[in-house]
């Protein structure tokens, strides 16, 4: 079944946070071929959590669409190291580390794309023949002043930062990958942004019609405040376990529900909207939260696993106690420790401080088992507590600095 232009623009727009520039891509979809659709990634850690996969999810999308994906592999910019969001030069990556955790990468990644039409291609293939005169040639094309208008650079510079000199060429050689590839479209997060733009620059001086862009946001975590990450503790891996993946989503706030499910769901739009629907009406939020749940399980272990991780579930708080396996979250407080209301929000227990008031207020709040009523208690730091709000949701906490 043929799909219009506008369709598949629906569907590519889904979730996503920027898309520059949109007629150009009207433009490119409209000339009926295929468009090779670059996402790039660095090797620098061998394990992938959900935030990592919302780019994952977006080429799978662009391949159910019929257009060609290549997934590269920056084995070279892996051993410069990405300054992205950094406030210092990261230690570069051994050749022998970044192949190894390449190898991880594609083990995982074809979890969700199809293996038989992802092409997986590698920058050093190119960068190794640009040598070093072509990496000065390359150099040329950018000023120093340019890079200064980079954010992350900008601020280590202003606070006199180190600023290693290879830094620099990382944008440089991420913008050249898009004119070997020949991209008519890269993906990247929105931290990316600079980055991708230099694509389009260089591929405008090499006399290619320049790639479009469409970011997507950063994925929170499971506190629904911070970006996913495992240095904060508040991440779902897609190789933990079964039922570890789908007692943390289960775990996350009704309204963080609906911001996984825009950017992780394979579910249609329209089914989606169905669901919000449903819960407009009535329905118990818990119930889409289940279906979401079983299906990222389902996508990384198999349907069997989703469903003896929704049966062990339904088993553990059938009599209303609490999990005894239950993730161990971080959230970041100071050396005072944190505030209980604050500790419900960021967990992802309740969407805010008023509603966390309201309900220490309605007695439905608990620590440890016992019922909090006093809005003002502190969490102390290091402190492992469980946390109940009403008689399903859960979370063990640990306040951090």
């Amino acid at each position: 079944m043929s799909i219009t232009v506008q369709e598949s623009l629906r569907i590519i727009k889904r979730g996503c946070d920027e898309l520059m520039v949109e007629q150009e891509l009207v433009d490119k979809l409209a000339s009926g071929r295929p468009l090779r659709v670059k996402a790039g990634f660095d090797p620098t850690a061998p394990d992938l959590h959900l935030g990592h996969t919302v780019l994952i999810n977006k080429m799978r999308h662009m391949q159910e669409l019929g257009h060609h994906i290549m997934f590269l592999i920056g084995d070279f910019t892996g051993m410069i190291g990405d300054p992205t969001g950094k406030n210092a030069t990261r230690p570069p990556l051994t050749r022998e580390q970044v192949l190894e955790n390449a190898q991880s990468y594609r083990d995982q990644v074809f979890k969700i794309l199809d293996p038989d039409r992802t092409e997986v291609m590698f920058n050093s293939t190119w960068m190794e023949q640009l040598g070093s005169s072509g990496m000065i040639r390359l150099a040329a094309q950018h000023t120093v002043a340019r890079m200064l208008e980079r954010d992350d650079f900008n601020k280590r510079y202003k606070n006199n930062q180190p600023i290693a000199i290879h830094e620099f060429l990382y944008p440089l050689v991420q913008g050249y990958d898009s004119v070997a590839m020949h991209a008519d479209l890269e993906l990247g997060g929105t931290d990316q942004k600079f980055n991708l733009l230099m694509g389009r620059e260089l591929q405008k001086h090499y006399g290619q019609s320049p790639q479009c862009i469409l970011t997507m946001p950063l994925l929170e975590g499971l506190d629904g405040v911070n970006k996913m990450s495992k240095s904060l503790g508040n991440y779902i891996g897609i190789a933990e376990q079964p039922n570890d993946i789908f007692g943390k989503i289960m775990s996350v706030s009704d309204d963080l529900m609906w911001r996984y499910i825009d950017l992780l769901s394979f579910a249609s739009l329209d089914e989606v909207a169905g669901w919000k629907q449903a819960v407009a009406n009535g329905e118990n939020p818990r119930q889409i939260k289940v279906r979401f749940a079983q299906e990222i399980v389902a996508r990384f272990h198999g349907q069997a696993a989703a469903v003896r991780a929704l049966e062990d579930f339904e088993a553990r708080f059938r009599d209303g106690g609490v999990p005894d396996d239950l993730p161990l979250i971080e959230i970041v407080g100071t050396a005072e420790g944190l505030v209980v209301t604050q500790v419900l929000k960021q967990s992802g227990l309740l969407g805010g401080t008023s509603e966390a008031i309201r309900m220490i207020g309605q007695g439905g709040v608990k620590a440890n088992g016992e019922k909090v009523s006093d809005k003002s208690l502190i969490i102390a730091v290091d402190e492992e507590v469980v946390l109940q709000v009403g008689k399903r949701k859960f979370a063990r906490i640990k306040v951090v600095v």
